[in-house]
């Protein structure tokens, strides 16, 4: 997957970023090219080689059938991940987020979502679930072309039916 300067691509641990730019940099003697992009939730700049993207998983934002899926998600009755105690939960959810995938990333929302109004999170998993609100609002928002704060709307109706 190659990317142009302006395009939109997203990282699996920062969410939706703006490649603003492709360098050059002498990295222990050997010339390397960089995507710059510039994340668009917290505005941090990240560096990723050009040659390790796709094994980093730099990919582009979904397609407006993906956000659906996405959505989809978000109202299943299922539960991904059903280990006990809380950090053995944690570590798997970690492990959904860190892959990158929407479609994880929405299972981690939705089953932390419906455990928070059973019992209270751990500090950890209330991180989480914030982490993945963040990385799903912002990418969903710019596939199906409207604006974040509906996207919120949105994911926050669906998630109040099923808790």
């Amino acid at each position: 997957m190659t990317f142009k300067v302006g395009d939109k691509a997203v990282h699996p641990a920062h969410g939706v970023g703006e490649v603003t730019s492709i360098e050059k940099k002498e990295i222990a003697g050997t010339s390397k090219s960089f995507y710059i992009l510039k994340i668009l939730d917290t505005g941090m700049k990240v560096m990723v080689p050009t040659d390790a993207a796709d094994r980093l998983g730099l990919r582009q934002v979904i397609s407006k059938r993906d956000a659906k899926k996405v959505l989809d998600i978000l109202k299943s009755d299922e539960v991904a991940v059903t280990s006990q105690p809380w950090n053995r939960r944690y570590r798997e959810y970690m492990e959904m987020l860190k892959s990158g995938s929407p479609f994880e990333v929405a299972k981690v929302l939705r089953d932390l979502y419906r455990l928070k109004s059973d019992k209270e999170l751990s500090f950890g998993e209330r991180r989480l679930l914030d982490q993945a609100r963040s990385l799903l609002i912002t990418e969903l928002a710019l596939a199906r072309k409207v604006k974040e704060s509906k996207v919120e709307q949105d994911i926050a109706g669906i998630l109040e039916q099923q808790a």
